[in-house]
């Protein structure tokens, strides 16, 4: 039997709420609807979700709260698309640091809902099953570097400290986490909690320059994070777990 994508479109709104799970019916998906963060967990608990699509501006829990709720439990893999009425900067960086993998402005075309709906599956689905990014809360050493994953930054052999951002942190995490193994872009999108596909894609390379900059690399022979032409990027040295935190 064939899988039929089932969104869960989250929004206080009922007439928004409404349109969107009808229009997504229309288009070939099982589509659901809540109006709180607890109607959302009610169908999660009950049913198999492929994609959220999640309000930010919601009385009680907000989006960005329920964002981040999901990020930290059992349902930390699940795509999600927020939705927003306000087109600010610091409310769509808020929700892409708190795991958010796209982002779409009120009022929106359908049709668009639709795409990016469509291109976050795509790429949550070419990411290989294996790859998964393990639980936070360790040191983890790599040559001259260690990264403590509970504070979320770098310490050299002088025992100074290099602060990441959140972007930088989780492309460092991936690399550290499958070291010696080439990643696609694609793939680090996914595995970084990939966003907006056309901004990613084409921001991705400025992003491995960043922390390669925070490793003080030398750009042109790179020591750690090494580019494999027409394929991706690799960690080209051994990890070891240092420390273990509970």
């Amino acid at each position: 039997m064939e899988h039929i994508d089932h969104i869960l479109v989250v929004d206080d709104d009922r007439d928004i709420r409404e349109l969107i799970v009808s229009y997504l019916e229309k288009s070939g998906y099982r589509a659901s609807g809540a109006a709180n963060g607890k109607e959302m967990r009610a169908v999660l608990d009950k049913q198999h979700v492929d994609l959220v699509v999640l309000d930010v501006m919601m009385p009680g829990d907000d989006g960005l709260t329920l964002c981040r709720q999901l990020r930290s439990d059992k349902h930390k893999d699940l795509p999600i698309l927020m939705l927003t009425a306000r087109n600010e900067d610091t409310d769509r960086i808020l929700g892409l640091e708190m795991g958010a993998d796209d982002y779409v402005v009120k009022p929106f075309v359908a049709r668009e809902l639709l795409a990016r709906i469509k291109a976050i599956l795509r790429r949550f689905r070419a990411l290989p099953p294996n790859l998964q990014v393990t639980e936070a809360g360790r040191i983890i050493a790599f040559g001259e570097w260690k990264l403590d994953t509970s504070a979320r930054h770098l310490i050299d052999l002088q025992g100074t400290i290099v602060a990441l951002s959140g972007a930088e942190y989780r492309l460092l995490r991936v690399f550290l986490d499958h070291p010696q193994r080439v990643l696609t872009r694609d793939q680090l999108l996914n595995l970084t909690q990939g966003r907006d596909a056309e901004l990613f894609e084409r921001s991705i390379d400025l992003l491995v320059s960043r922390v390669r900059q925070r490793l003080n690399e030398d750009a042109r022979t790179p020591a750690y994070i090494k580019t494999v032409r027409s394929e991706g990027y690799v960690l080209s040295m051994p990890v070891t777990i240092v420390e273990a935190r509970e």
